[in-house]
């Protein structure tokens, strides 16, 4: 019972604070809106087209925090968003500021300049940012597919046998394989040369005689006689 009214009470006070939210919001807006609108022709642009100025500042604001609450996923995408958000924060700031400072009197020169330059800037940075938006719908888009294609994929049934696990395991050491003759690959004959060294001719050697010495007999030779 207490559990239903505390979910109950909590409703009520999200209502509440979306509620406020949004009117605060409008509220905000609307006279953000009017002072940008005053601040623009106080920098020269002409009263029918004033209400733009406004409008650019603003709606990049508004942008910038949509994509970074789309984008939570997508950490550099978001930084992107988060720095024109508070750029653009600040110039709706500053511009509001500046209107009141300013008491109505017509800006100077170079202050209508830089306003000036603001919606050119937008355009890039809005452009830009459309740019990435679309970008990461398409890589959503892609990725989605096929994570679901991945999941969708279900495993083959295992096919139910009535032969236990274990009688085919055993069954397999029992089988004898025949053997395999692998052909031999053929070999061709190749003749055996054989190098024999070439014949010389011996050629005999001329012995030459030697002479006979035979021995001298002693002579007696007579003296005197």
């Amino acid at each position: 019972m207490f559990g239903d009214d505390r979910s109950v009470r909590m409703r009520l006070a999200l209502v509440a604070a979306v509620l406020i939210i949004v009117g605060v919001g409008v509220a905000a807006f609307v006279l953000s809106y009017e002072t940008l609108r005053d601040l623009a022709e106080l920098a020269g642009i002409d009263r029918d087209d004033s209400w733009l100025f406004p409008v650019i500042v603003d709606g990049t604001i508004i942008q910038a925090t949509v994509s970074v609450m789309v984008l939570s996923n997508r950490p550099d995408e978001r930084r992107w968003f988060s720095w024109v958000l508070g750029v653009g924060a600040v110039v709706s700031v500053a511009g509001n500021s500046l209107h009141a400072f300013t008491d109505g009197q017509q800006l100077p020169n170079w202050v209508a300049a830089v306003i000036a330059a603001i919606a050119p800037i937008a355009l890039l940075v809005d452009t830009h940012g459309g740019v990435m938006l679309f970008r990461a719908a398409q890589r959503k888009g892609v990725e989605k597919p096929a994570a679901e294609t991945v999941s969708d994929v279900e495993p083959d049934p295992v096919p139910e046998t009535d032969t236990p696990v274990v009688a085919a395991v055993e069954s397999v050491p029992d089988l004898d394989p025949e053997p395999v003759q692998l052909p031999l690959p053929a070999v061709a004959a190749v003749p055996a040369v054989v190098r024999t060294a070439p014949v010389r001719p011996i050629r005999p050697v001329p012995v030459r005689p030697r002479p006979v010495q035979q021995p001298m007999l002693p002579l007696a030779i007579p003296v005197g006689g």
